[in-house]
């Protein structure tokens, strides 16, 4: 993703990038999405189970991932390595933990807290402030980070509604609600909608149709034929496959400090993964 969006990011604007790639990837889940609510309403007795308020939270939901978060991220993703990019953002289940056991009945463990220590280290090295990476800036940096932040919040947001609405149902809403929002600040804003599409078709249909629609799908796929718990895997091993990626496509260097901190995002991640799975066996 880190790369494709690198290499997109040269010939389209990052809002109007943005827009395109989540309305595709939205309407690509969309039939999912009216199955599933078709499947929910049948088990309702035929009455519609999605209140105002249901819609309402999901536009909140689609703010916050589309023009909130997945905007950042493509301003970062410009303004920092794509190793680095995606290393940073692999953090957001982390962060997911902490605004989860601030905001919800959803504690931490003490494992968890080790993951947490040991993820918000990975980052400082990721980052390297004392000495920042040739191709990383200070702002690119913080976007990533407040990106990876605001994902977070949409996932916790988002854990509200999911148990009641579906899983793609809720997805492909808050994408393309969110996503229509984002247009609307595009025009307003009077940035580009549509130019460039003609001169670089396969550009908006990966970013589009593989990594945003394809992309979801199989993630959604992973979690309904095993668990969240497989499905936080995509996590764990992003940051080992999108270095190898940014090195070949992009001939990015790997400092010794990426490395560093990616491997403490695979410890990090190794502890919630084992601690989520013990829990689940005491529940079983």
């Amino acid at each position: 993703m880190e790369v494709a969006l690198k290499i997109g990011g040269a010939n389209f604007d990052s809002f109007q990038l943005t827009f395109l790639r989540f309305l595709i990837g939205g309407l690509m889940l969309l039939p999912s999405g009216i199955k599933e609510y078709q499947e929910r309403k049948t088990a309702n007795g035929g009455v519609a189970y999605m209140s105002g308020h249901d819609w309402l939270w999901l536009l909140l939901c689609g703010i916050m991932c589309i023009p909130v978060s997945m905007v950042l991220f493509q301003i970062g993703v410009l303004r920092c390595n794509a190793a680095t990019a995606a290393s940073i953002m692999c953090l957001n289940p982390i962060f997911t933990m902490v605004l989860a056991h601030i905001f919800t009945s959803e504690k931490m463990s003490r494992p968890k807290y080790y993951a947490v220590g040991i993820a918000l280290t990975a980052c400082v090295f990721l980052m390297r402030p004392w000495d920042i990476q040739e191709g990383n800036t200070p702002l690119g940096l913080a976007i990533m980070l407040a990106s990876s932040i605001s994902f977070a919040a949409y996932t916790v947001m988002g854990k509200r509604t999911l148990a009641k609405v579906g899983t793609y149902t809720q997805t492909s809403i808050s994408f393309i609600l969110g996503a229509l929002v984002l247009l609307l600040i595009i025009l307003v804003t009077g940035r580009p909608v549509l130019a460039g599409v003609a001169e670089h078709p396969l550009t908006v249909a990966y970013v589009g149709i593989m990594i945003t629609g394809v992309g979801y799908l199989c993630y959604f796929l992973a979690i309904r034929y095993s668990d969240a718990t497989t499905g936080s895997i995509a996590f764990f091993i992003k940051p080992g496959i999108a270095p190898f990626l940014a090195v070949i496509i992009l001939h990015e260097t790997i400092a010794w400090n990426t490395i560093v901190g990616i491997l403490l995002l695979f410890l990090a991640s190794f502890i919630t993964i084992r601690d989520t799975r013990k829990a689940q066996a005491k529940t079983a």
